[in-house]
């Protein structure tokens, strides 16, 4: 019986230790808290809460991370793996702000559930199959840059999810933090500051544009399209052998040289025991950041900021948003992952990219870690 324990107390790790209760191999063991115990007696099994991360390693053969918090999971994972204990996450926050740190410091790896672990088990298939990937994306079904309060309490009440979450979903920052993840993981790049987002309702034509653009460029890309009728899932454009033509052609796969496999769902914490079975079983990671990243998340704008105001959360507020950029091309962006209790510098203006130069951020682990990842790529 494995003994397995919780770092997050939100949608997913409700959702995840729910069905962790009904599981015949694992039992769950811990579930470390930032929030007052006595509080929380709406969460399942408050019994085997703690705000004790020392009490959290010594009782657990794994721990999942799904904070959604890339400052505070950088502190925990940097602990639990110097005590050689594994991690897995549904947390691609964490991964594109701080994870190359921690490629080579024990075994962390995204889980499969979120789309950028779906697009990690697809790809696996792909290769199996002797596909070669040339789009990695994602399938978002709506989009706004600028969603108002009333409507995002309006989603997030109806959705049972809290109002950071549906406001990054709305306004596009977790699919640029998802398909930067992937980008990294799979060595691809993007095709522009943003991605391009191909409005289509048909995989095989947008994934067909997405490829076209990723032959252009000479290297795989890493994108999404938009549509209100495909399910929300995740795809990848390949190409394959012309020996395999007449084949591919009977399997209904079309004419070439263009074939999409797709993944029309995602199942978030009920596919994450897939990677735990992994992990335990010796099979390794999934999907991590690589120890190499060329593309990040950084912080755009969404209002004109002033100086002395203060940004208490990045992801999912209405002050700033997530586009995903190339690292060497944006040289002293601030991820968004960052941007926690920061403090205006300066007046910025709606659409400008926020930098080192124009907030304070508190001291922390991941903002030492950040700007050692960047001085790294960008003198490499």
């Amino acid at each position: 019986m494995s003994k397995i324990s919780v770092i997050g107390t939100g949608f997913i790790a409700r959702g995840f230790i729910n069905l962790l209760s009904d599981h015949p191999h694992h039992t769950l063991k811990k579930i470390l808290t930032r929030s007052t115990i006595e509080k929380r007696k709406d969460f399942p099994c408050n019994e085997n809460m703690t705000n004790n991360l020392e009490e959290l390693i010594s009782e657990s053969d794994l721990i999942v991370e799904c904070s959604g918090d890339a400052i505070y999971a950088c502190e925990t994972i940097d602990k639990i793996l110097k005590a050689g204990i594994p991690v897995v996450t549904m947390n691609s926050e964490f991964h594109v702000t701080v994870g190359s740190y921690f490629v080579d410091k024990g075994l962390v790896t995204e889980a499969e559930g979120d789309q950028p672990g779906v697009l990690a088990m697809l790809h696996e298939e792909a290769i199996a199959m002797g596909f070669k990937p040339l789009v990695y994306g994602n399938i978002k079904g709506y989009l706004n840059h600028h969603p108002t309060l009333e409507d995002m309490e309006y989603w997030g009440n109806k959705s049972g999810i809290s109002l950071d979450m549906v406001t990054s979903f709305t306004d596009g920052t977790k699919v640029q933090i998802e398909q930067t993840f992937i980008a990294n993981a799979f060595h691809a790049t993007i095709a522009q500051d943003g991605l391009l987002g191909i409005a289509d309702d048909d995989t095989l034509h947008g994934g067909t544009i997405l490829a076209q653009k990723a032959k252009e460029i000479g290297t795989p890309i890493s994108d999404y399209v938009l549509s209100s009728t495909l399910k929300q899932g995740v795809f990848i454009a390949a190409e394959h052998n012309t020996n395999q033509a007449d084949a591919l052609r009977y399997y209904k796969m079309g004419d070439g040289p263009y074939y999409v496999l797709d993944r029309p769902y995602h199942f978030c914490h009920l596919e994450m025991f897939k990677t735990v079975d992994r992990v335990l079983k010796g099979g390794g990671i999934l999907l991590d950041n690589s120890s190499h990243p060329t593309i990040s998340t950084t912080t755009i704008a969404k209002r004109n900021l002033k100086p002395g105001e203060t940004i208490v959360k990045g992801i999912g507020s209405f002050d700033v948003r997530g586009i995903a950029v190339k690292i060497k091309e944006h040289k002293g962006h601030v991820p968004i992952g960052l941007m926690k209790n920061a403090i205006v510098k300066r007046h910025i203006s709606e659409g400008e990219e926020l930098t080192f130069d124009d907030v304070e951020l508190p001291d922390s682990m991941a903002v030492d870690i950040w700007k050692h990842i960047e001085k790294r790529v960008c003198e490499g």
